[in-house]
C-alpha cells in the first residue's frame, strides 16, 4: 500500500475514533475540506507542515499517530 494511503487511511481511522467530521478536523488543523478529502483518500502528497497540523488536530503525538498497523513497509 502506497504511503499516501496509508497515512490517509490512518487520518480516517483517527477522525472516526474522535467523532470528527472531515470538516471539523479540517477546521482545527486549518486546511481546506476539500484538501482534508484528498489527503483521507490518498490523493495527496501532504506537506511536512501538514502532517504536523493534522496529527495535532487529532491530539495525538507523532509516535503514536505511525505506531499502527496501517503502515507496513514492504
Amino acid at each position: 500500500m502506497d504511503l499516501q494511503v496509508q497515512f490517509g487511511k490512518r487520518v480516517k481511522e483517527l477522525r472516526l475514533a474522535k467523532g470528527l467530521s472531515q470538516e471539523a478536523l479540517a477546521l482545527k488543523a486549518e486546511v481546506d475540506r476539500t484538501y482534508m478529502t484528498s489527503v483521507e483518500n490518498g490523493k495527496r502528497n501532504v506537506a511536512i507542515q501538514n502532517i504536523g497540523r493534522i496529527i495535532a488536530a487529532l491530539d495525538i503525538s507523532i509516535p503514536d499517530f505511525f505506531n499502527s498497523e496501517v503502515f507496513t513497509i514492504k
